[in-house]
Order: C-alpha cells, then structure tokens, then sequence
C-alpha cells in the first residue's frame, strides 16, 4: 500500500486527469444515448418518478460514510493501521443508513407528491450498499492517483447498465429501467475496483483512529448533507407542487445541464482533492498559486458550452428529445448558468476539504440551503420549472459563489489575480451568447440542425478570439498534456 514518489505525483495527476476525462466521455455518451433512446420510450412521468428515487440516493450518498472516505484520502500516516477501522465504521453506517431509509422512504415519497415511487426508491438506494463495501479502497485508489483503473471500471458498469435498462424500457418495465440498470453498474464497477485495489478486506476497530477519522469526517459529512439538499431539493418542491410529469421535463433538462459536470468536473476534482491535499501538506506557500491556475483553467473550460447550450436550449431539445419535451428548454436556459456555479463552488469545497476546514463547508452550504429553499418554491409557485431554475440561479450567484469566496479567503487563500483572467472569460462568453442568439434568428428558416450547428460554430469562435488570451490556450494545453 505504496504512497507514489515525488517524482511520479505529477505525471500520476495528468493521467488521472486524462482517465478521468476519457471515463466520464465515455460514461456521458453512453448515458446521452440511453437517454435519447428512453425519451422514447416512456413517458414524462416515468422520468419523474426516477427524478425523486435519484434524489433520495444522492442524499443518502452524499452521508453514507461520514465523511470518512475523504479522510481516508487526506490520511496523514501509515494506510496499514487505518484501513480495517475506516472499512467497518463505513459498512456499519452506510447499512445502517439504508435500513432506516426503508422505513421512513414512505414519508419521503410522499413528501415529494409521489407515493407510488417507494418501491424504487428502496430498490435504487441499494447502491449505498454496495458503496459501503466499496469506497475505502476507491479512496486509496484515488489517493494514489489509480484513477486510471477507477475509470475502467465505471466504464464496464456502463457496458452493463445501458443495454440493460434499454431492454428493460423495451419490455414495459417503465421506471424500474432505470433503477435496475443503475444498480447493475454500481455493482459491477465496485466489484472491479475491490479486485484491482488489491486491500485485503479485513474488519476491526481502533477507538483512536476511528475518532481521528470522525472528527475530520462528521462535519464533512453535514456540509455534504446540505450540498445534497441543495441538489435536490428541487425534485421534492416540483413533484410536490407541479406533479410528476412536470418533474420529468425538469429532470430532462437537469440531465443535459449535467453533461459537463459529469465530464470535466468530476474528473478534475478525481485529482484536485489529492493534488490539493499534497500541496497543503508539502508546500503550503504554493497553494494559492495553484487555486489561481486551476480556476481560470475551469472557467475556460466550461464558459463556452455552457453559454451556447443556454443559448440553444430549444433547438437542442428539440433536435435531441423530440418537440414534446420541448417544455424543458424553459428550465435548461437557467439550469446551464447553475452548472457553472456549481462546478465551482465543488472546486471550493475541494479546496477547503484539502486545507481541513470542513467546518467553513457546512457554513458555504448552510447559507446557500438557507436562501435556496425559499427561492426554490417561490419559483415554483411563480412560474413552475423555469421559475425553479431561476430561483436556483438567483441563489446561486447571490449567496452560493459569494459565501465560497468569502470561505477561501478566510482559510488564506489569495483570490484576487484570478480576477482579470475570469474577467476576460466572461466577456467572451456574453459575446459568444450574442453571436450564437443572432445566427440561430438570421437561419430560423433552416433546419434545426443546421442551426445549431451555425449558431454554435459562430458563438464558439467568437468566445475564443475574445475570451481566450494565447497564453491561456498554452496554460491549458500545458496542464492537460503534463
């Protein structure tokens, strides 16, 4: 249970980095198709009632372990003496967690406006399980920048899961599609990363380690609490007061705003939480210089699409999803601006966990959750899934991205030069979102098709001459590449 050398960290990093990337294309695609073809096939409705099972799961996901898998990444000391205590405190908490889950999972539903969703809840919150058995050895993977064998493993769950739930959908299941199928991947890929983590599973217990992991992990795993309800606190207020089939249109839309989260986002943060945690530990001077590069890096990165998918939202829909789902496209609009901060504010979260202040988190998260709620229902009841997505944004730039900046600078880090280069970004994407919205109106007589891809074409290449400065595309290209 080797730690890798100082000189094997960094190329270890940008093959993460690349891995990473390469898993979540694959993952992104694969799930885009199963998502085009399950449009199709099942009603709005059926999408809703997956809607509240998947915001029960990334909650109780979000708490399963304590906290404790993030300490585990963070372990100063041998991984010898650590590992049978943080693998039997997690398992006997994530069971524990599902079996009170099952029996309050009716209230849930119900609370949600979905009584008839209970049953796939409980099937879908399986995977915290199964995540008991298996997220301490994905945490040493990922503290040894495994990410590579990581990837190939949620890789070959996707195999499994998407011709699963397709045949599924095919044969009448409806909802349970997606369940099964999600519960299948979760299985597989952890049965792969318990066999190439290569920990011996053993149990025990040592009451002085398990108090060193808890009193980092317990107030990470509140602030993850909160993040959960800021997640998804939306899927329980529109399926409590718009119902299911409205639900379904906003989980649509919420899928797409995902798409590059889940490629670039998670990948990035499969490395910035180790590589964050060994530059606080080694060289503590460096570590606001290294915020400054990745943020700008991350911006530039996800202006573009996000701006042009905004933009585009109704021809993207309904080239994709057919025109009834275009009700989507009202909430998509907004949902694009929230994904930016919400990568975002997942990097201050990494950062703050990699300087131990899991405390300032639960304040960033409790601020947000405190603001969000009611500008969620207030949305809702104002102008239904658009005026959620609106009251998200609201929240999200007045108190979400303002109490993570105000969370780093008081836990020393320098933000300011990060500034004019976020700056000119911005700029970039405006002009690219101007451009974008006049070539759709100028080729509204085209195809959609040609549309888009016009519109986006124009706005991309207006974003970069504007936004991107040639020493920033040779950061970007240096950072990837190393």
């Amino acid at each position: 249970m080797g730690e890798p050398g100082e000189s094997t960290r960094a190329g270890s990093a940008g093959r993460g980095l690349r891995w990473g990337l390469a898993a979540r294309g694959v993952s992104k695609l694969a799930t885009f198709g199963m998502s085009l073809v399950l449009a199709r096939l099942l009603a709005a409705e059926d999408f809703g009632l997956y809607a509240v099972a998947l915001a029960a799961n990334q909650f109780l996901f979000y708490i399963n372990d304590a906290g404790i898998v993030s300490a585990v990444v963070q372990w100063r000391g041998r991984l010898e003496d650590m590992v049978a205590t943080a693998t039997t405190v997690v398992l006997t908490i994530s069971v524990s967690v599902y079996a009170l889950f099952w029996f309050t999972a009716p209230f849930f539903t119900t609370l949600a406006g979905s009584a008839s969703a209970t049953p796939v809840v409980r099937l879908l919150t399986v995977i915290i399980v199964i995540d008991g058995f298996v997220n301490v050895r994905s945490a040493i993977m990922l503290r040894g920048f495994q990410q590579d064998k990581i990837a190939k493993a949620n890789m070959a769950g996707i195999a499994v899961q998407v011709p699963l739930a397709i045949t599924l959908a095919s044969l009448g299941a409806g909802v349970y599609s997606f369940a099964v199928g999600a519960v299948a991947n979760s299985l597989v890929s952890g049965i792969l990363v318990l066999f190439w983590a290569k920990v011996p599973y053993r149990l025990g217990f040592d009451r002085a380690i398990a108090g060193r992991l808890l009193r980092f992990g317990v107030p990470l795993a509140g602030s993850l609490g909160l993040e959960a309800l800021v997640l998804n606190a939306d899927a329980i207020i529109i399926g409590n007061t718009l119902g299911l089939t409205m639900l379904g249109y906003y989980m649509l839309a919420m899928n797409v705003s995902s798409w590059v989260p889940g490629v670039v986002g998670e990948a990035l943060r499969h490395v910035t939480l180790p590589g964050f945690s060994r530059v606080a530990d080694e060289n503590p001077a460096a570590f606001s210089d290294r915020v400054q590069q990745i943020v700008p890096m991350l911006v530039t990165l996800v202006t573009p699409t996000a701006v042009l998918i905004g933009v585009l939202a109704p021809q993207l829909v309904t080239l994709l999803y057919e025109p009834r789902w275009l009700p989507a496209a009202a909430a998509l609009s907004f949902l694009m601006a929230l994904m930016t901060v919400r990568m975002l504010t997942a990097l201050a979260f990494d950062i703050l966990t990699s300087l131990g202040a899991t405390r300032r988190i639960v304040w960033m998260n409790l601020s947000w959750a405190a603001a969000l709620l009611p500008a969620l229902y207030l949305g809702a009841r104002i102008d239904g899934i658009r005026g959620v997505a609106i009251g998200h944004v609201v929240a999200a730039f007045l108190v979400g991205l303002p109490a993570a900046a105000w969370q780093l600078r008081r836990s020393g880090v320098v933000l300011g030069p990060i500034g004019p280069p976020v700056a000119r970004l911005l700029l970039g994407g405006l002009a690219c979102g101007v451009t974008a919205w006049l070539v759709a109106a100028w080729t509204a007589d085209t195809i959609v098709f040609v549309r888009l891809c016009a519109a986006g074409a124009a706005g991309f290449a207006v974003y970069v001459a504007i936004g991107i400065s040639r020493d920033r595309l040779k950061q970007l290209r240096d950072v990837v590449m190393s």
